[in-house]
Parts: C-alpha cells; sequence; structure tokens
C-alpha cells in the first residue's frame, strides 16, 4: 500500500511542476513562494488550532498533535531545509524547461539511495536494484539531451540552482524517514500530521518575512520584478498538499524504504515532460522518448520490486 501512495504523489508532483513552471513565468519568485505557503499553511491551520482547543478530536484525521519543543525544533529545521530548496528551485524552474528540470531534479532518489545504505542500512531487491538502474540511466541520458538545446550544465547559474534544490531535496527526504521512524527503530517517532501541519506554518512565517524584509523594500525601490497574480499559484498550493499528504502516509508504513519512495517520486518528470511539450512547446523531444520509456520501466521494476 506505501507504494501504490508513492506513485500517486509522484503524479501529483507532475502537476504541481506544471503548474509552478507556469506562475512563474514572466513573474516574481518571492510573492509566489510566498502565496503558495501561506496558502499550504492556511489548510492546516484549522487543524492545528482546532486540536488544540479541542473541537478536532484524537481520533480525527486532520487531528494535529501540539508537540514537545524538541519535536518542534526537528520540524523548524525540515522547514529551513524544505524552503532553501524551494527557493532555489523556484529560481531555477522558471528560466529552464521543464524538460530540462525533470532530469536534473530526478538526480534526488540517486543522492538518497546512498544515504539511505549509508544511515538506514536499507537493502533493495533484485527487481529494486532493476528500476534504480534503469532510472540513472534514464536521466543521465535525459541530462545528456538537455545539452542539445544549447544550455551549458558547467556554467549556467540556474543549473546550479538546480543542483542545490536537489542535494537539499535529497536531505530532506533522509530527514522525513528519521522523523517519522518510531523511537525504538532510531527515529524522532513524529507524528505525520504534526510534521505536515507545523512545518508549513514554519514555512509561511518565514517565507512572510522573506517577503517583507528583502522583496517589498526592493519592489519599491524598482529593483524587483513586479508580481502579476495567476490561478496556478493555488493550484501549486493544492497539488503539493495533496502530494506531501500522500508521501508522509507512504513513509509512516514501517516496512517503507525511503530509497524507493524517492526514486517513485521522481516519476512525476513524466508528467511535467508531457504537459511542458504540450503547453509550452518544449524542444528535442523525440530525442528524448527513449529516455522516458526507461522511466517508465524502472517505475514497473520498483512497483513489482515493492510488492
Amino acid at each position: 500500500m506505501w507504494l501504490a501512495f508513492a506513485f500517486l504523489s509522484a503524479a501529483l508532483l507532475g502537476c504541481y511542476d506544471v503548474c509552478k513552471k507556469h506562475a512563474l513565468r514572466g513573474n516574481a519568485v518571492i510573492p509566489v513562494l510566498c502565496i503558495n505557503t501561506c496558502i499550504c499553511c492556511a489548510l492546516f491551520l484549522p487543524g492545528i488550532v482546532g486540536s488544540a482547543l479541542g473541537t478536532v478530536g484524537v481520533d480525527s484525521a486532520y487531528f494535529i498533535p501540539g508537540g514537545t519543543p524538541a519535536a518542534h525544533g526537528f520540524v523548524v529545521l525540515k522547514s529551513c531545509i524544505v524552503l532553501s530548496s524551494w527557493l532555489c528551485g523556484y529560481f531555477a524552474i522558471k528560466q529552464l524547461p521543464l524538460t530540462i528540470v525533470g532530469p536534473i531534479n530526478a538526480t534526488r532518489p540517486v543522492l538518497t539511495l546512498l544515504g539511505a545504505m549509508l544511515i538506514y542500512g536499507e537493502r533493495l531487491n533484485a527487481w529494486q536494484w532493476a528500476g534504480v538502474l534503469l532510472a540513472i540511466t534514464s536521466f543521465y541520458l535525459l541530462s545528456r539531451s538537455g545539452k542539445r538545446e544549447g544550455i551549458s550544465f558547467a556554467r549556467n547559474r540556474h543549473i546550479l540552482l538546480l543542483v542545490a534544490a536537489a542535494l537539499l531535496g535529497a536531505m530532506s527526504g533522509l530527514y522525513d524517514k528519521y522523523l517519522l521512524a518510531p523511537e525504538a527503530s532510531g527515529g524522532a517517532g513524529l507524528d505525520r500530521m504534526f510534521v505536515q501541519g507545523w512545518y508549513n506554518l514554519y514555512q509561511a512565517i518565514m517565507m512572510t518575512t522573506v517577503l517583507l524584509v528583502l522583496w517589498l523594500p526592493a519592489r519599491r525601490c524598482g529593483e524587483a520584478q513586479p508580481f502579476a497574480w495567476k490561478w496556478s499559484i493555488v493550484c501549486i498550493s493544492l497539488f503539493l498538499t495533496a502530494a506531501d499528504l500522500a508521501y508522509f502516509y507512504a513513509l509512516s508504513n514501517p516496512d517503507a524504504l525511503i530509497s524507493v519512495v524517492s526514486m517513485v517520486r521522481r516519476g512525476s518528470v513524466l508528467v511535467s515532460f508531457c504537459v511542458g511539450a504540450w503547453l509550452f512547446r518544449e524542444k528535442n523531444l523525440r530525442a528524448k522518448a527513449f529516455d522516458l520509456l526507461l522511466v517508465l520501466l524502472s517505475m514497473v521494476c520498483l512497483f513489482i520490486g515493492g510488492r
């Protein structure tokens, strides 16, 4: 069951990337990200307040516990990691094609896999290894295809931002496994709704501070790009929240492998590739078709191996 939720999270993440690209085209990054975090926070704030006041019962699926100061410290650290990854990723995706963004983001499972093997001692079966190797090969070929579009991976600052976002994203995935793992297994044993609810609240506070302190003064001086409202900004938050719910539900299963969950979530590149090709008229698609077939095969192998 946890693998099915990982696949659902991947599909939702693909829609999230498409909405993000649409919202950021010709738009200011900081306000878009701030609105995104505030909407996500608003989805969980009633649960936080209601749980504290007792109007949301412990048996409710929307119950969000208060937590200890130590638990909140763990979540604040997660918020810093995720928000840093988002900032790098948002600035990069604004300037790069989705068919380039996907392959670079797809390095996250490789990094997560290495971390999971070193830190958690996870072991994969033959089917899962086949899926991982196919995915690594396909993502490498997709990255090579991107070079034909004239984007230098070594010199383009937006590529470097994407790499930073990938590293931070992999760090976040490993940290999530620690946060949600039972204390008996060496984890923090935090409730998944507690983590998701409170980290969205802390992110909204952090991002609002960045907006007020950095972007608004720069905008008044004419040094920042103007902000334009788009309904796709709301869709970013909705798809992201749904994807995170499926993701945290998958990781809360004691049998879940963080390396497999992270790899499956990178299947979102299929959604972003197809819609990016159609909606944003991106180029060099024929050269990437075989690479995408390898991605599909890798997802099938991971699904069989996880049963």
